[in-house]
């Protein structure tokens, strides 16, 4: 029993930080977004609520200025400030600002942000029994390899629910009439809007697959779809 001890102790260490986390990402979301109320785009999102046979999907706007979409682990789709603005820049279509809408929906469709608590606390688990093994056979690097073993399982884990989600976005998409044209548009120019390219980190390491993967498996998909309605 006392070995697993440490084991017990990180797992619910794990469980501790994320309800902390969970609270305090909820607290800054209730302080810092409103819904959004644009009536272009409140056009648009009615006709994802259509497909999905919804009376309205609320979106809020989160008032920072990063480029981003998230979905709540109560379930709420917040569009941030900066990613707004784009928007009323001309940068992204209206269209594009659905494809994006319906990708956190598909998060909350499969579960992945309250999934993330089970995750967490098992990787930092896992992490804990990984350290004390290796650090037996491998002192000083042990700890540090075990760090960097559990991330790239957590960016694997990441990797797959972007994949769910991005396939849920596109036969939404297509189910409300918008087609997968918009949300392959704005996969192409989303390092641009994020800052995010030339990283230099490893794909391997990375939380989000490579935007040429992402439309490729979307391209996939279609021709799936088309070959079933042949």
């Amino acid at each position: 029993m006392l070995r697993l001890a440490p084991i017990l102790l990180a797992l619910v260490y794990g469980l501790v930080v994320y309800h902390f986390s969970a609270w305090r990402t909820r607290k800054e979301l209730d302080q810092k977004s409103t819904e959004l109320a644009d009536p272009v785009l409140k056009k648009l999102t009615d006709r994802l609520a259509a497909a999905l046979e919804l009376p309205r999907i609320r979106v809020n706007i989160f008032e920072v200025a990063p480029v981003n979409g998230l979905a709540a682990p109560d379930g709420r789709i917040f569009l941030t400030r900066g990613f707004y603005d784009r928007y009323r820049a001309g940068e992204v279509s209206g269209e594009e600002l659905m494809s994006v809408i319906a990708h956190e929906l598909g998060h909350v469709a499969h579960g992945h942000t309250r999934r993330r608590m089970i995750d967490f606390s098992g990787q930092n688990a896992v992490r804990t029994a990984l350290a004390a093994l290796l650090g037996r056979f491998l002192p000083g690097i042990g700890p540090m390899l075990a760090g960097v073993l559990t991330s790239m399982m957590a960016a694997r884990i990441s990797r797959a629910d972007e994949y769910e989600a991005d396939a849920y976005a596109a036969a939404l998409m297509v189910k409300a009439g918008f087609g997968t044209g918009p949300q392959k548009a704005l996969l192409s120019k989303l390092e641009a809007l994020t800052g995010s390219g030339g990283s230099g980190t490893p794909a391997w390491l990375l939380s989000h697959p490579k935007t040429p993967d992402r439309i490729a498996a979307i391209d996939r998909l279609e021709a799936r779809w088309a070959e079933a309605t042949r």
